[in-house]
């Protein structure tokens, strides 16, 4: 058993190789991120061996990293079974016909960005926003000959915002405790960066869209036709829909709200298609729906879902948790940050080292909650100490953290969106401009002091428990 600490220029060099196996792999080569990631383990715990930890503390690193995951895990094969059933059941084809009605191709954009800011502020979670309405918006914006990684980039960004403005966010509650503070306060403080990168992105996602008026309107025509012969479209259809905001009203959790969702759509495909029967609903739900319409368009963008799609992504969670955690237990992370975090001496340095490390973090180990907890506990008496209150370092761990672990390649976020969208993170990463905008505010707060809380604020806030929910 390894009784020295590992020292800052070995926690560097292990790193550093691991970001360029990963790097190498998904961005050089092109490869699934679930190998490059095998191999940074590989390779790490080769090097934990070598110098001394024991197999019993590398397991342990491992386990240690997967328990943080487990709800993530089931949420994530939860949401291929809504998806399967939510295409089955008329939803998401609904979605896409009342959106091909209602929506100017001058305007998409925009209102792709701010429907789905209304979507996630409602259940607080991007995820959610993404494989519901975000499917439907996708399908629209690809018949509207849309860039798909531009009406993806939209689709995102109004996800992370509603995320970050909902007080039934995980990650919202999450910074909160880690940082100590009231929700609210919490999320009135994020406020300086979110509402001006959001006001931004709305601005050129609206000059994106300008003067696309060249939609193929037969091509339009064609795919309405396909679903409303092959897909049960009605008002009806959208019971799903509301039944999750109602569930969002009861502040339930994620899990038993998407138990339920899953169950009433079962249900309606039943009532839907009287021919079917226990196997084959099972199969949909399982291997997901397969659409069978005259249209090759439609047939591509609604087949998709059931537990076995999101089984790549649960993989790669699994992958990245056990990074994650055996990083974490050999102090790789705490041998890098906390040197750092000790000679900061200025709000500005302050900032910009925070949000470095919660970019790290997400670039390292891919993990959203991890991008939070462990750069929370590496600055938050640094913060204090130079002068900071604890809120100022939450809206940090929210801009550096939260927003970008949609931008990894292979990131948990990252890999759901691009095999939910089947669109590559490369491609839409430089759409999701508020993801992009939110740590440049960030750091203009800190150089410029606006909008930047100081220890003496905190001590009037009368600290309330966070509200919990799965996100």
């Amino acid at each position: 058993m390894r009784n020295s600490k590992v020292s800052l220029i070995e926690a560097i060099l292990v790193l550093v190789v691991a970001l360029a196996i990963m790097g190498t792999g998904v961005i050089g080569l092109g490869l699934s991120p679930q190998v490059p990631v095998l191999l940074a383990i590989t390779v790490t715990i080769f090097w934990a061996k070598i110098t001394g930890f024991s197999w019993d503390e590398i397991n342990a690193g491992i386990k240690d990293g997967i328990d943080k995951g487990i709800i993530p895990i089931v949420i994530f094969i939860l949401i291929g079974a809504m998806i399967s059933t939510w295409i089955a059941a008329g939803t998401i084809p609904t979605l896409m016909v009342i959106g091909f009605k209602a929506i100017s191709a001058q305007w998409f954009l925009p209102t792709v960005f701010l429907v789905c800011s209304l979507v996630g502020a409602a259940v607080g979670s991007c995820f959610t926003v993404v494989s519901t309405v975000g499917i439907a918006f996708f399908g629209i914006g690809v018949t509207m000959n849309f860039n798909p990684a531009l009406v993806a980039g939209a689709i995102i960004s109004g996800g992370v915002f509603g995320d970050k403005c909902s007080p039934l966010s995980e990650t919202n509650n999450l910074a909160a405790a880690v940082v100590d503070t009231d929700l609210f306060d919490h999320m009135k403080t994020i406020l300086w960066s979110t509402i001006p990168a959001a006001t931004i992105s709305t601005i050129a996602f609206a000059f994106l869209g300008m003067g696309h008026n060249h939609a193929d309107m037969n091509k339009i025509n064609t795919t309405v036709a396909a679903l409303n012969s092959d897909f049960h479209i009605s008002l009806v259809a959208l019971i799903p829909i509301i039944l999750v905001f109602v569930c969002a009203g009861f502040k339930m959790a994620a899990i038993p709200t998407m138990l339920l969702n899953i169950f009433v759509s079962a249900g309606m495909m039943f009532v839907n298609n009287p021919g079917l029967n226990i196997t084959k609903a099972s199969t949909i739900i399982t291997n997901g729906f397969v659409a069978k319409t005259s249209n090759d368009e439609v047939n591509l963008l609604l087949s998709r879902g059931g537990i076995v799609s999101m089984m790549p992504t649960v993989a790669l969670i699994v992958l990245t948790l056990s990074l994650g955690g055996l990083l974490v237990h050999f102090g790789l992370i705490s041998a890098i940050m906390s040197p750092l975090a000790t000679r900061l001496n200025s709000p500005a340095k302050l900032v910009t080292a925070a949000l470095g490390a919660c970019i790290g973090v997400n670039i390292f180990v891919g993990e959203q909650f991890l991008s939070i907890i462990l750069p929370g506990r590496a600055f938050k008496k640094t913060f204090n100490h130079g002068g900071l209150a604890s809120r100022a370092l939450g809206r940090v761990l929210e801009d550096g953290g939260t927003v970008l672990n949609y931008l990894v390649p292979w990131g948990v976020g990252g890999v759901f969106i691009a095999n939910t969208l089947s669109v590559p993170t490369i491609q839409y990463l430089p759409f999701v401009f508020f993801s992009l905008l939110c740590p440049v505010f960030s750091l203009l707060s800190g150089f410029t002091g606006i909008g930047l809380k100081k220890v003496e604020s905190d001590r009037q806030v009368d600290h309330a428990k966070p509200v919990t929910n799965e996100n």
